[in-house]
């Protein structure tokens, strides 16, 4: 006495599933990927701004040696 309902939600529940398996994967892989680019972004950074505070050590340093130059007695 079967009229195809039970297959037919059968059929509805899989798909429902299968489609929320699919939703949680992309999720994942999108929470993968932003962690993988704000990894990226921090290590950019990072060496971008070692490389900015040496520029400005030797900056500093060339001033002070300037300045240290002008005040050391001549001989």
């Amino acid at each position: 006495m079967s009229n195809g309902t039970t297959s037919d939600f059968s059929g509805s529940v899989a798909s429902l599933t299968e489609t929320l398996g699919k939703l949680a994967q992309q999720q994942v892989e999108l929470l993968k990927l932003g962690i993988g680019s704000a990894v990226s972004v921090i290590g950019f950074v990072g060496r971008t701004s070692i490389n900015i505070a040496g520029g400005v050590l030797g900056t500093v340093s060339s001033v002070m040696q300037t300045v240290l130059s002008i005040f050391a007695p001549k001989k």
